[in-house]
């Protein structure tokens, strides 16, 4: 959105610093703010979903933690230990042959 600076018209005329904005897009925010006005209207009823309480409860059950801490996999007491390279390029080794 370009913002216009005030200036004078050729008559005298003088305008005040004013945001222009692009072609159609008075009739997009209209759009979009009669769609953003329809969902709290209609999106936001009084229903509830879901479980409420038990006549005779005032709440609901909290949810149980069934995790052991801490988290051990098979083989954690003995890890194996895997060869790793020392190098990641190939190094190629001069033969007998070669003439050096």
């Amino acid at each position: 959105m370009p913002v216009i600076e005030e200036y004078v018209k050729a008559d005298g005329t003088v305008v005040g610093k004013h945001i222009r904005l692009p072609a159609g897009a008075r009739r997009q925010t209209a759009i979009a703010g009669m769609i953003v006005a329809g969902v709290l209207l209609f999106g936001s009823g009084n229903t509830t979903t879901g479980a409420g309480p038990q006549p005779g409860q005032n709440r609901l059950p909290r949810p149980q933690s069934t995790v052991v801490y801490p988290i051990k996999w098979p083989g954690w007491d003995r890890p194996v230990v895997h060869p790793t390279p020392t190098v990641s390029y190939p190094i190629v080794f001069p033969t007998s042959g070669s003439g050096r």
